[in-house]
């Protein structure tokens, strides 16, 4: 069983017992997390596809970590006009397991 579902504006596959790197997401390290933006899921040769969601479809994961990823760094060079900017961004994730996918 499979399903594509929404968090952090960005849209996910997700299958029992996969490990996903999402957006942060509030709670700690260990408690349950519930996604109900489910656009699709696919049992066997059965797909479901909600318009744009299904009703009642939930996602439930745990919360495994919390973290940081690598820093990007950011420069903003203009020629001839002696300036220079520089900047960097780590951004937040929280790396999540699936447990159990629903259908209503």
């Amino acid at each position: 069983m499979h399903a594509v579902f929404a968090t952090g504006g960005k849209q996910y596959r997700a299958a029992n017992g996969s490990q996903l790197t999402v957006e942060k997401l509030p709670g700690e390290v260990g408690e349950s997390v519930v996604f109900n933006d489910v656009m699709m899921i696919s049992q066997d040769d059965k797909v479901n596809v909600g318009k744009p969601y299904i009703k009642g479809a939930t996602v439930t994961a745990k919360v495994i970590e919390h973290g940081r990823g690598d820093k990007v760094k950011i420069i903003k060079f203009r020629r001839r006009k002696h300036s220079l900017k520089r900047q960097g961004h780590r951004q937040a994730y929280t790396k999540i397991e699936i447990t159990d996918i629903k259908v209503a």
